[in-house]
């Protein structure tokens, strides 16, 4: 009994890391032990050990798919750690959701060994919007390692964040709120891993 409550409470803490500060601040977990609250291909994503892990390996798959929320958001600030393993993934906000598990809308863009920290225009005609990487991201990412990545979706001000250090900042009234959703690209196979992901509705002055 000893052993499964440890486990229990080890999985509960790999999601909702919250230290008094972001407590008080109103950050909540944005995913626990399981997939309750989002929607997507059941053969590509799973929850292990307290981590959502996001993979291709062995299956084909014909356009960009997602893990999408199903609520939507508006002024927030997201704070996650993930992890790639090959190829490309992201975070969509204020996005819309097409059929089949695709996303239309904003991107803050995450990439093996390109585009961290770049806002991305997803099935939409501005393709990349800010581009984060070259002289910023590159210096801040750590391939193979765990890395932070904050979104800031407050108004129209956008910001990135990677490892603490901002990447991207963009003014957008393209679209004010809509669903959150996390990428696995087509193509090689690849794997991405998220843990710790909280979020802050916030209220912004328009």
């Amino acid at each position: 009994m000893k052993r499964a409550t440890l486990l229990l409470l080890t999985c509960t803490a790999l999601f909702a890391q919250l230290d008094k500060a972001e407590k008080k601040e109103g950050f909540k977990p944005l995913l626990n032990k399981s997939l309750k609250g989002w929607k997507g291909d059941s053969r590509l994503w799973k929850v292990e050990n307290g981590v959502l892990i996001g993979s291709t390996d062995g299956v084909k798959i014909n356009n960009n798919t997602f893990l999408i929320s199903e609520r939507e958001y508006s002024d927030f600030v997201l704070r996650a750690e993930f992890k790639l393993r090959n190829h490309n993934s992201g975070i969509q906000f204020r996005s819309a959701e097409l059929p089949d598990y695709v996303v239309q809308g904003l991107q803050a863009d995450i990439a093996y060994d390109n585009w961290t920290g770049s806002i991305y225009d997803e099935k939409g005609k501005r393709g990349v919007i800010v581009n984060g990487w070259k002289g910023k991201g590159e210096k801040f990412y750590k391939k193979d390692e765990w890395n932070q990545i904050e979104l800031s979706a407050i108004g129209e001000n956008i910001v990135i964040k990677i490892n603490g250090q901002v990447t991207s900042e963009l003014k957008d009234t393209s679209k004010p709120s809509g669903i959150l959703a996390i990428q696995l690209h087509r193509g090689p196979d690849m794997k991405v891993e998220f843990r710790n992901i909280r979020l802050k509705e916030a209220k912004a002055t328009r």
